[in-house]
């Protein structure tokens, strides 16, 4: 039963272990659309056709892509520790697990703006390289206007992606929503941590995904 109470009384942990998740999100997505975003271009020019062809590149990074991709997070994400360790000297907390947060996103959102890229009318492309526009200005005034509205959908199913990521990095101390629920909800079986950690969650995924809908809606130019 939930014990509304017991909630109150735990209600510093719980603001505590939010703030954690939502310090994990920020930087592992702002580290996504850094390397994601323009490793995503990258597959999409350098692919068969385009105008910056290159079958080596696009070979090595689709292999290095789908290689961490194919690995689960909670074992990539034990996996870093010495990688995490040498960056932020530990392996525990929320900044500590924002680095293999980092990993998963960057292969994960790089495949996303692919694909969203690989949405545009190639008849567009085609037009603009015929009238002698530079590749810089293919991709800044034809690729990103075209394929926003896609991109923002990324970017809101990255995040969300990132917020079931975070949970399971409670698991090992990378504190966060996850780390309260396991601690209270699974150990104590304390049914009102397990209820109100899942609740926050669904709630926070909700207000992302609406947001984010709301914003590729309102970009969208077709």
């Amino acid at each position: 039963m939930f014990d509304f109470a017991h909630f109150l009384a735990m209600m510093p942990d719980i603001v505590k272990a939010f703030n954690q998740t939502l310090i994990m999100i920020s930087i592992s997505t702002v580290a996504a659309l850094l390397f994601g975003l323009p490793l995503g271009v990258l597959m999409f020019v350098t692919d068969k056709g385009m105008f910056w062809e290159n079958r080596f590149i696009k070979t090595v990074f689709g292999f290095t892509i789908n290689l961490i991709r194919s690995i689960p997070y909670i074992i990539l994400l034990v996996a870093l520790f010495p990688l995490t360790r040498l960056i932020v000297g530990s392996t525990i907390g929320p900044v500590a697990a924002s680095v293999s947060l980092s990993i998963a996103a960057i292969p994960f959102f790089a495949r996303l703006v692919e694909t969203s890229l690989r949405e545009i009318d190639p008849g567009i492309i085609e037009a603009t390289i015929a009238v002698g526009a530079t590749p810089w200005m293919i991709i800044k005034d034809v690729l990103f206007p075209e394929a926003r509205s896609s991109l923002i959908q990324g970017i809101t199913l990255t995040i969300i992606s990132l917020v079931a990521y975070s949970a399971m990095a409670g698991v090992v101390g990378g504190g966060g929503i996850g780390d309260l629920a396991i601690r209270f909800g699974y150990y104590r079986y304390d049914n009102t941590i397990m209820i109100a950690t899942v609740a926050i969650l669904v709630i926070l995924v909700q207000l992302i995904q609406i947001g984010g809908d709301l914003i590729a809606k309102k970009v969208d130019r077709r």
